[in-house]
């Protein structure tokens, strides 16, 4: 039964914090969400199985990777991603636009779209805002994003008010050419906008209110954490969420620091991905309760405690740091992957813990006490927890 997709927003603390539900066809997602980077199909090292396990409701792809390989056609021969990877539960595609950033040195921007030399072989493809929605169709996501132009850090006005103007016309060719929502293949997928504007406030109010006159079922903030100062990343993201519909969602796309996104959530938005917890642990650097703790580092070589006393995954409770190192240090595909699964599980139990107290009324209290532990991280053996 196609169930129509829809935002309800449940409470808001005194903070700004939101609690809220997105419903999809492919199942409904509580917010606060922090959604695992699977840019080709696949969050690096984990299976279905894992993701299911750690308690992840929505996982994002990318469609630049995906139009390139295995190529957005075979995915809509195979029924879609998610019979593709076996994912019943919701996926959301980012546009391409931060290849736009990325890939610089392989694209040329005009108003037509963004010509792309392939870095797989170097052939060249053409993007377009209506080109990419079909992309996205034929890719089978729930939640798909406006093609859009996101800028470097640090980028001037000008650059940057091109940027803006260049969104909002590819914003609304995307929507005249098949509309905000389209039913195929028996669920309803839907579109969103992206607000650019660099670190220039009156831009940002610019880019949200041509997104907004335009209606999108939900909205994003983009062009952020490119290395502009965190107090600048605050700032926008908070200027700019005050900006949007109250009762649409709030996706900050690309930040995911566990502080980054606890202080976004303090300032009113809803969903979030990063490829940084899934990156760091494939190269042996793990979140926990008390921050970073780089594994692979000697001073864990017979450290026989698990990676987060606090942590209840199936790798704390079953394996030491000593062993993780070990497995790493051997070059042993099975460290990565239990870095990975623990860093991810730390994250959404994080994030399901914030829904909690957003929900008892008590986020600012919580996130004091968040920072009294969080950074405080001990190499020694006489840890007590």
């Amino acid at each position: 039964m196609i169930m129509p997709f829809s935002f309800e927003l449940r409470s808001v603390d005194p903070s700004g914090a939101r609690r809220g539900l997105l419903e999809t066809d492919h199942g409904p997602v509580e917010t606060p969400a922090f959604m695992p980077v699977g840019t080709q199909g696949t969050v690096k090292t984990l299976s279905v199985r894992d993701l299911e396990e750690i308690g992840v409701r929505i996982v994002l792809s990318n469609t630049y990777h995906l139009y390139l390989r295995p190529g957005h056609k075979l995915l809509e021969e195979a029924g879609g991603i998610h019979r593709f990877m076996g994912w019943n539960r919701p996926v959301l595609t980012d546009s391409g636009g931060y290849q736009v950033l990325s890939l610089a040195d392989l694209n040329r921007i005009e108003n037509e779209g963004v010509e792309f030399k392939s870095h797989l072989d170097g052939s060249t493809h053409l993007f377009t805002p209506e080109s990419v929605v079909e992309t996205q169709l034929s890719i089978g996501a729930d939640i798909m994003m406006v093609l859009d132009e996101c800028t470097d850090y640090p980028c001037d006005r000008g650059s940057a008010e091109k940027a803006v103007a260049r969104t909002a016309l590819w914003a609304g060719r995307s929507l005249a050419s098949r509309g905000a929502r389209v039913t195929r293949g028996g669920y309803e997928r839907v579109l969103f906008g992206i607000v650019q504007g660099s670190v220039y406030p009156d831009l940002r109010e610019r880019s949200a209110r041509d997104l907004v006159d335009l209606d999108f079922p939900g909205y994003a903030i983009g062009g952020l954490s490119v290395g502009e100062p965190k107090s600048d990343t605050l700032e926008m993201i908070e200027y700019t969420a005050r900006l949007l519909p109250e009762n649409k969602p709030r996706y900050l796309m690309g930040v995911g620091l566990p502080e980054d996104i606890v202080e976004a959530v303090a300032r009113g938005v809803d969903l979030f991905d990063c490829v940084i917890p899934t990156r760091n642990a494939r190269n042996g650097s793990v979140f926990t309760s008390r921050g970073r703790l780089v594994v692979r580092n000697a001073a864990y070589a017979r450290d026989m405690r698990p990676l987060d006393p606090n942590c209840g995954c199936e790798v704390c409770r079953t394996h030491s740091r000593a062993y993780l190192r070990h497995l790493f240090n051997a070059g042993e595909v099975l460290g990565p992957r239990l870095a990975t699964y623990h860093s991810l599980y730390f994250y959404l139990h994080l994030i399901a813990e914030m829904r909690q107290v957003i929900k008892e009324g008590r986020f600012l209290e919580w996130r004091e006490s968040f920072y009294k532990v969080y950074n405080s991280i001990d190499t020694g053996r006489e840890e007590s927890v």
